[in-house]
């Protein structure tokens, strides 16, 4: 995963070298989201799945973003820039859903905890090119994260499938009435559009907004580090933390807490641009803890809610229509800061967690009461 964030990582060097302005810079990741929308809903479209085996399904989508990634070395134009960062999403996208699929199959019945280890392993691998950025030229940090995808080739060869492995189903169109029809399905799905409206906006653009505040506070750290150790490692821990939480004590408990502090963080971390290292420092961490925490849950949630036969399709629609959402944040911060300011251009992503947390509050009263319901029976 560490093809994601390559460019992002350094993304202020490389939109100078590509010529391209501020507003645009966006494009860098919003372009890998594109990418991966698309090649996830096609692969499923064409249930790539029933007839290619996924280790060797992984292992095209490791090379082919290891490939796209490592060719932004020797393109000029921000047009090629964007087309190879639109391939590399593509890659992605079949590399982790299948990882998380062989992951469930392994471990059926403590899905919150093992799809938890799967996004944290997704958010430390997505962060990792940050930990380059501060000791290499943008040149050796894509470079780095192009062998780092091509050494996960081999790794994958050693993944054995489960005993009970089964193929997932087609895509099919009717059964979105079906998906659409379920009440906690949608419930479900909304929380995790919240989520996902404030996610990968956070992810792309709180980096550039840590180091400029460390900047402005005329202080010289190891951002790339430090960024590595709040998004990815405390990212990581979120997500295990939240899914031993989730399959304790319930997901829409604890989905809904997370979004309630990362979307608190988000509504106010951009006034403290600027401000002591250390508060800044400690609200990232908290940050990057709390805004992935609850992103597992949601995919969870959908697989124990939605009809067996509807499972795949009721994952494809809730991950399309999310990624489809992080391009709009992630271009929108980065068009409106140079106007608003950071406080302003942050506050804007705390609706989503608002949303979200609401979604979770009504999901958890309509359980609690068919809950109460069964036990009157």
């Amino acid at each position: 995963m560490a093809t994601w964030f390559s460019a992002s990582a350094v993304v202020v060097p490389i939109a100078s070298a590509f010529n391209i302005a501020g507003g645009e810079r966006g494009w860098i990741t919003a372009a890998v989201q594109c990418g991966f929308v698309t090649a996830a809903v096609a692969s499923a479209a064409i249930a790539l799945a029933d007839w290619l085996e996924p280790r060797t399904l992984m292992r095209i989508g490791m090379m082919l973003a290891a490939a796209a990634n490592a060719a932004i070395l020797v393109v000029h134009t921000p047009p090629l820039l964007f087309v190879l960062r639109f391939l590399t999403g593509a890659g992605l996208a079949f590399v982790y859903p299948p990882s998380v699929r062989l992951l469930t199959a392994w471990f059926p019945h403590r899905r919150g905890i093992v799809t938890g280890i799967a996004v944290g392993a997704l958010t430390i691998g997505s962060f990792s090119p940050h930990l380059f950025s501060g000791d290499l030229p943008w040149r050796g940090v894509v470079l780095v994260s192009s062998v780092s995808a091509l050494l996960s080739v081999p790794l994958i060869s050693i993944v054995t499938l489960p005993p009970a492995y089964a193929r997932a189903g087609r895509f099919d169109v009717r059964a979105l009435g079906a998906i659409l029809s379920n009440r906690n399905v949608m419930l479900a799905d909304a929380g995790y559009w919240g989520h996902m409206w404030e996610l990968y906006a956070v992810w792309a653009w709180g980096p550039v907004f840590y180091a400029a505040s460390l900047q402005a506070a005329h202080v010289r750290g190891p951002a790339g580090i430090l960024i590595f150790l709040f998004f990815g490692i405390m990212g990581a821990a979120g997500c295990v933390v939240a899914g031993i939480l989730g399959d304790r004590f319930g997901r829409a408990q604890v989905a809904g807490a997370a979004m309630a502090v990362s979307g608190t963080i988000s509504f106010a971390v951009g006034y403290a641009f600027g401000a002591n290292p250390w508060l800044v420092s400690v609200l990232f961490a908290v940050w990057g803890f709390a805004v992935v925490a609850d992103s597992a849950q949601f995919s969870a949630a959908v697989t124990e809610f939605a009809e067996p036969q509807y499972a795949g399709t009721a994952l494809t629609f809730q991950m399309g229509v999310g990624f489809l959402i992080t391009m709009l944040t992630i271009w929108s911060i980065g068009a409106l800061q140079p106007v608003l300011g950071w406080g302003r251009a942050f506050m804007i992503l705390s609706a989503g967690p608002a949303a979200g947390v609401y979604a979770m509050s009504v999901l958890y009263l309509r359980l609690a009461r068919a809950q109460g319901r069964q036990q009157l029976r």
